[in-house]
C-alpha cells in the first residue's frame, strides 16, 4: 500500500512546487476546479503547465489557462491526429500567431507518437515532423508524448536542432533510453507511476538520472498512482512523487523539489510569470 503523504506541514514551507504537465481543463475538474487550485496553493504547488491535445479543446484549455495564471502549450496530440492532419496544423499555425506574444505560451505541445493508437501512424509522423517545424522557427521547447515510439522519435528528434529542446513527457523508459535524450537536450517528466513498486525498470533508471534532467508531473487527471484514493489523478500527489524520487537518490525532498522546479523555470523560461 502507498502512502500519499500530501500535507507534510514540515517539509512544505521549505520547497517550490511546479506541476510540469497538468491537463486542468479536462471536464473532470468542471466540478471543483477553484477548490482544486486553492488546495495546490495550499500544499505548495504554486501552478501547472496545461499542455494543449487538440484544436477543439484549445478553447476551453487558454480559458482555464487564463483564469488561473497557467501557463500552456499549443499542439495537437497523437491521439488526436487525422490520417492527412493539415487542417489541424493550420489551425495551430493560426493560433500560435495570435497567441506569441502571450508570456504565458511556453511550448509546443503535447504532440508526439505513439504505437499503442496506431491506426492514424502517418498522421501522427506529419503533425510530430510539422510541430518540430513550428518549435524551431518559434524558439519554443516541446512536450513530446511518446509511446513504443521512442527509436523513432529519436531518429526524427536527431534531424531537427531544436534550440530549447523539451521535454519527455510521463517518461518510463530504460536508462540507456534516457541518456540518449539527455544527449539531445531534452528532460524527462517523472509522474505518478514512479510511485508504483512493480514500476523496476523506471525506479533503476530514475535513481541513476542526472538531478539537472528530471521534471515531476502529474498528467492529472490521467495516469492516477496505484492505490490512490480516488480515480481522478491531481497535482495534490507531487509531493509524493518528490519523496518518491529523493528516496531512490537518496537525497532530501527539498533538494529534489529545488532541482525539479529550476529545471522548470529553465526549460520553459517561466522566470518573467512567477513571482
Amino acid at each position: 500500500m502507498i502512502k500519499l503523504n500530501l500535507f507534510n506541514e514540515r517539509i512544505m514551507p521549505m520547497m517550490r512546487i511546479l506541476d510540469s504537465h497538468a491537463h486542468l481543463d479536462h471536464a473532470l475538474f468542471d466540478t471543483d476546479r477553484d477548490e482544486l487550485f486553492e488546495s495546490m496553493a495550499q500544499a505548495g504547488i504554486e501552478t501547472a503547465i496545461i499542455p494543449g491535445v487538440s484544436p477543439e479543446r484549445w478553447s476551453k484549455q487558454l480559458d482555464v489557462a487564463k483564469r488561473y495564471s497557467c501557463p500552456y502549450g499549443l499542439g495537437i496530440h497523437p491521439w488526436f491526429c487525422a490520417d492527412n492532419p493539415q487542417q489541424a496544423l493550420d489551425l495551430l499555425t493560426d493560433k500560435l500567431n495570435s497567441y506569441i506574444e502571450d508570456p504565458y505560451l511556453v511550448a509546443i505541445g503535447e504532440c508526439g507518437l505513439d504505437k499503442i493508437h496506431k491506426d492514424n501512424w502517418h498522421g501522427q509522423i506529419i503533425a510530430l515532423q510539422a510541430q518540430l517545424s513550428m518549435a524551431q522557427q518559434l524558439n519554443l521547447p516541446v512536450i513530446l508524448h511518446v509511446v513504443k515510439a521512442h527509436s523513432e522519435m529519436l531518429a526524427m528528434l536527431k534531424r531537427y536542432s531544436l534550440p530549447r529542446g523539451g521535454v519527455i513527457h510521463g517518461f518510463y523508459g530504460s536508462l540507456a533510453i534516457a541518456s540518449e535524450y539527455i544527449k539531445l537536450g531534452f528532460k524527462l517528466g517523472i509522474g505518478g507511476l514512479i510511485l508504483n513498486p512493480s514500476a523496476r525498470k523506471l525506479r533503476t533508471c530514475v535513481a541513476q538520472l542526472p538531478h539537472d534532467s528530471v521534471l515531476i508531473e502529474t498528467d492529472s487527471p490521467a495516469m492516477t498512482p496505484r492505490n490512490a484514493a480516488e480515480s481522478r489523478n491531481t497535482p495534490l500527489i507531487l509531493q509524493s512523487i518528490i519523496a518518491e524520487i529523493a528516496t531512490l537518490h537518496k537525497k532530501t525532498s527539498v533538494l529534489i523539489s529545488e532541482h525539479a522546479f529550476r529545471n522548470t523555470v529553465q526549460l520553459f523560461d517561466l522566470k518573467l510569470i512567477l513571482i
